[in-house]
């Protein structure tokens, strides 16, 4: 007997992404500026709280995620029947559409974005359109009469990788738009926590049954080994995805230290001010190299307009141990659109001297 995939397998490509793993034998001394992460990396608190747990490595996991749940209702003031967790927020997103959506789902998604939501859709069958544009709040009117009727769209918020922070008055003339035409909304936001989170729509699930709101600890609280990501919505929804998950889709430890980084808020604030000031010392000081210009940014990462192509410009940062995301692989970005992540002041020191010099 043959197996054959579905046709929408057939023609699935993975989607691209940064970090020490995109490229061949990577050396541990390199700088990693393709990956978005909390330049502080893990609170200090968290790693001492993992060694006092190492042996919960012998027990299975809670395949509830029970504990977590509750403290993420801590954090969120969410009811934790209204909270799903995943093994990184990919996993949501791919659980997200594997059960909602399907061929007779329109989606539209504005682009340049994260790669997986088209992927996600895609693997489901969906025809997915696009919204091209830099800056999704200069578009906004435009966009809105582009929304199609019991569809699903996808914002990532702040954007990835523009940096573009919607505000949450323009964010909610999308929802109460979609809402009007049957139509879902699955905003990423990921990256707000180190951006500002006083434009999250987290409060607005009450009123918006039509809202799902994806988060991570990978990005703000520096825990991309661990993979831990939650979805916040209507309890339908999570039901839903409750019930499809894997079963221990979480790992005991991974569990316990998403737990304990929740507890930081005063790490995320002194993370926020470094972000701030670091961001805005790499802008000034790449702008004044003739062969960049950035783009104005709300998070932790930098899209910059390159004279030179993406990949001639990595190969030649990776001889001097730096590793940048090249930017051609996002739908909408051409070859000359780097990414850079904003790191400590020393990696950001040697980055500029780097591009100074090529």
């Amino acid at each position: 007997m043959k197996l054959k995939p579905k046709k929408p397998i057939q023609s699935h490509k993975p989607v691209s992404h940064g970090g020490l793993y995109s490229i061949k034998n990577p050396d541990s001394d390199i700088a990693d500026f393709s990956s978005n992460i909390n330049p502080l990396g893990p609170p200090s608190g968290v790693k001492k709280y993992l060694k006092k747990n190492i042996n919960s490595l012998s027990v299975y996991p809670d395949s509830d995620s029970t504990k977590l749940r509750k403290d993420l209702f801590w954090y969120t003031s969410i009811p934790t029947n209204q909270i799903v967790v995943g093994n990184g927020a990919t996993e949501i997103i791919y659980n997200f559409c594997n059960a909602f959506l399907n061929k007779k789902t329109p989606v539209l998604i504005p682009v340049p974005t994260f790669g997986e939501y088209e992927a996600a859709a895609k693997l489901n069958g969906c025809k997915v359109s696009f919204f091209k544009t830099m800056n999704l709040a200069e578009n906004l009117e435009l966009f809105l009469k582009k929304i199609p009727k019991n569809s699903c769209i996808f914002l990532c918020n702040p954007n990835n990788p523009t940096g573009v922070l919607l505000p949450k008055k323009q964010m909610l003339k999308i929802l109460n738009n979609a809402k009007k035409k049957s139509t879902f909304v699955f905003v990423d936001e990921c990256f707000i926590e180190l951006s500002d989170s006083k434009q999250s729509l987290v409060k607005e699930l009450k009123k918006y049954e039509n809202l799902f709101i994806l988060r991570s600890l990978t990005k703000s609280f520096g825990l991309p080994g661990l993979r831990i990501g939650y979805g916040l919505g209507n309890k339908q929804v999570i039901s839903i995805l409750t019930k499809i998950k894997i079963p221990w889709n979480i790992s005991g430890i991974a569990q316990k230290a998403a737990s304990a980084a929740l507890c930081y808020h005063s790490y995320l604030v002194k993370s926020k001010k470094l972000i701030d000031k670091e961001s805005k010392f790499l802008r000034n000081s790449i702008s004044k190299i003739d062969s960049f210009s950035c783009y104005d940014t709300s998070s932790n990462f930098i899209l910059i307009k390159s004279k030179l192509k993406s990949k001639t410009l990595q190969k030649k940062l990776l001889r001097k141990k730096i590793l940048i995301r090249d930017g051609s692989t996002f739908r909408g970005l051409d070859k000359n659109h780097i990414r850079i992540a904003v790191k400590s002041h020393k990696e950001n020191v040697k980055l500029v001297k780097a591009l100074e010099g090529i």
